[in-house]
């Protein structure tokens, strides 16, 4: 059987021939985005992927359909996005009446989606790089298609594009079901993955260029195979003349890039697009010189400079630790406790400046170096965190004199550097005028709340208060009070109908009633147990909706990639206005987690337990992180609650992202910023949010975290 394609179809087809059979030299044109915010044309897919690790949001808009999509490049082949889409005039033209119910219940449809991409080979001399791509491939599958896209370098400033897409991408020009019949789509209660659908049903060709007429404009033109059957179809929200779409693109800068398109024959789009590179902070680092390594005189010549006589002297610790604290103050870095004798100093130190700890690490190794006596060649560090020791860091003072200069400072001290645990040293007796210790602060907050179909994006400001005191090591009274000023977190919202117990789902209660809000108001002890043991037993308001007890235990070795921990806790809800009072909803909630440095800022943690609405299960959280502090990552959360109980979404799944704000300012500093991006919140799989878990705190200090930032030991 022969099948003819007329001239519009067999376009992508001569596209495909021109990527296998042209040769040109490596890639130069940079990859781009598509409207859907992934590596592509205009609407259709590439085969290319972005740099390692970049971090891209799109916000696109045509006729009635407009996007906003998160996508980062998980690694140098694999990348996924989140996109969350809307759908103006949904139930306009199909005849329903303000009694509409269900989806036809929408002016604007809302619908949130997931991508994954993954590059099966990258372009070469004569072979395309190529990418097979899954779209929308959990959850209502409004947008759901999958591809196979080559993209091949005819000159370095022209590139061309060819594929083959089904599901969406397969609804415009078919050429046939190669793979068999798609089943038809069931939806649920959105969030399950529609693996029988994958590669199914008609599929059709589809290709385009790009070229890259200079360093700030390209032009785009692409032969698309979504026939949009819904949008421009049943629901007739616009109509699509034409499988030709056109665009120029301008790159204003290295972050922002701007698009404008004719679409279908009938619409005019526009995109923008927001580039992140963690690797690539916005402003520099810039930091204080460091101290210089002080030499030591010959020992020949100066003799008495090399006297351990000085050992003797009543109030030489006390002399001493006074000198390096002032040489640290300039940093933010607190003497702990300072111990010495005529060969070695143990220096306990709290750092409330670097975000990383081989930073502050380094520079007490130089203040120590300056101020120490001659006779002194091992120098002890030991970071101190919520009171209590965590690594001890060895090196010897010969090896900084010797290596500061060297061709490789960092790699020859840490091949000579020894990490290990520190409970056997104790905390030593902290400096007296660290104790007791009070910080306070009063300012402006944010809060956001995203992908509510009747106000996708949420927001709350006001004024939050925050106070800390330690009257020793170990021990912390904290407490934060917030007063919103202007909100819509507190609009009416429809009121939970989920079937388990509404520990998150009445979240609009607390929002509502909570002017002004008592956050937490806790007391926590923290402690050592044992070698590569740590502790915490927290008491009081923990989080905005639970007051209670919680305990934790974590073990994780100094020299270890593995860590253990178990958490238990028993909590009560608390009332809507987030004062003092408590519901009648009492629960035993607790998890034991395995924590994984998988390598290369790679980490794995599974949390298995009890969760706040009494269902069983599991989460597993994969993140990357990057040495400056960047963090981002994925997670999921399945128990034995049944997708029809869990309700919309299926089950507990979200995207976590850290920012450090020394990223954005150039300055150290650890402070960051922390979001959960989840396409819905349930009761199912919710998980109590305990202030300082011991992970959280303690993550950087063990030698795996130090061996991959230690070049940052002599800045």
């Amino acid at each position: 059987m022969s099948i003819k394609l007329s001239s519009a179809r067999r376009l992508p087809l001569y596209l495909l021939a021109t990527c296998v059979i042209a040769s040109s030299p490596a890639a130069e044109t940079r990859p781009s985005l598509n409207m859907y915010g992934a590596t592509g044309l205009i609407d259709m897919p590439s085969g290319e992927m972005q740099p390692d690790g970049m971090l891209t949001i799109t916000s696109s808009h045509f006729g009635p359909i407009s996007r906003t999509t998160l996508t980062f490049q998980i690694t140098p082949r694999l990348s996924g996005s989140f996109r969350y889409l809307g759908v103006r005039d949904w139930n306009k033209n199909i005849g329903c009446l303000p009694a509409c119910t269900g989806v036809d219940s929408f002016k604007t449809y809302y619908d949130r989606s997931f991508d994954l991409r993954y590059q099966v080979m990258r372009e070469g001399r004569y072979l395309p790089a190529v990418t097979v791509g899954l779209q929308d491939f959990v959850g209502t599958g409004i947008v759901a298609g999958e591809y196979v896209v080559a993209t091949k370098h005819v000159t370095p400033d022209l590139k061309v594009t060819a594929g083959l897409g089904w599901g969406r991408l397969g609804s415009y020009g078919a050429i046939g079901a190669p793979f068999g019949t798609r089943p038809p789509l069931v939806i649920g209660a959105g969030g399950n993955f529609n693996v029988d659908q994958w590669f199914r049903g008609p599929a059709a060709p589809f290709g385009g260029l790009e070229w890259q007429i200079n360093d700030k404009w390209a032009f785009k033109a692409e032969y698309s195979s979504d026939a949009y059957a819904i949008e421009s179809g049943a629901r007739r929200t616009f109509e699509r003349k034409s499988p030709f779409n056109f665009g120029i693109e301008y790159q204003a800068n290295e972050r922002i890039r701007l698009g404008a398109y004719a679409m279908h024959g009938s619409e005019i789009g526009v995109s923008l697009s927001f580039i992140a590179q963690p690797k690539k902070p916005m402003i520099p680092l810039r930091l204080t010189a460091p101290t210089p390594i002080k030499p030591r005189p010959d020992r020949a010549k100066a003799p008495d400079e090399w006297s351990a006589d000085w050992v003797t002297q009543a109030d030489a610790e006390e002399i001493l630790t006074g000198n390096i604290g002032r040489q640290l103050a300039v940093d933010s870095i607190a003497v702990h406790s300072l111990s010495v004798n005529a060969q070695s100093a143990t220096l306990w130190i709290d750092d409330k400046t670097f975000d990383s700890r081989a930073n502050a690490i380094g520079r007490a190794a130089r203040a120590m170096a300056y101020m120490l006596p001659a006779s002194i060649e091992t120098f002890r560090i030991i970071p101190v965190v919520k009171g209590q020791p965590t690594v001890a860091v060895t090196v010897r003072r010969s090896d900084l004199e010797a290596l500061e200069n060297s061709a490789n400072p960092a790699t020859d001290l840490w091949a000579r550097t020894q990490v290990e645990d520190a409970a056997k040293f104790g905390a030593g007796s902290p400096a007296a005028e660290l104790y007791p210790k009070f910080n306070w602060s009063i300012g402006p907050y944010v809060r956001t709340s995203y992908f509510d179909p009747r106000r996708p994006i949420r927001l709350e400001t006001g004024v939050r208060a925050k106070a800390d005191y330690s009257p020793f090591p170990g021990l912390e009274f904290a407490g934060s009070l917030r007063m919103p000023v202007i909100s819509s977190l507190d609009d009416p919202r429809p009121a939970s109908s989920s079937v388990l117990p509404h520990v998150r789902t009445d979240a609009a209660l607390y929002d509502r009633d909570a002017k002004p809000g008592l956050e937490y108001l806790t007391v926590a002890k923290y402690f050592r147990p044992g070698k590569d043991l740590y502790g915490r037993v927290s008491a009081g308001y923990l989080e905005p909706m639970f007051a209670g007890v919680s305990g934790e235990v974590l073990w994780k070795p100094a020299a270890s990639r593995y860590a253990l921990g178990a958490e238990l806790n028993y909590v009560a809800q608390r009332d809507t206005d987030m004062r003092f009072g408590l519901q009648n909803y009492k629960v035993l909630t607790g998890h034991l987690s395995f924590y994984a440095d998988l390598n290369r800022g790679y980490s794995a943690q599974l949390d298995v337990g009890r969760y706040l609405a009494g269902d069983v299960g599991a989460t597993l959280s994969i993140d990357r992180s990057f040495d400056n502090g960047w963090k981002i990552g994925a997670f999921a959360t399945k128990t034995n609650v049944t997708a029809a109980q869990f309700g919309e979404g299926s089950f507990d799944k979200g995207i976590k992202v850290t920012i450090p704000l020394t990223w954005i300012t150039g300055k150290p500093s650890q402070k960051v910023y922390n979001s959960t991006l989840r396409p819905v919140s349930r009761d199912g799989g919710a998980r109590l949010n305990v202030r300082d878990r011991l992970f959280e705190k303690l993550q950087e200090d063990d030698s795996p975290s130090y061996d991959r930032q230690w070049g940052r030991f002599w800045r």
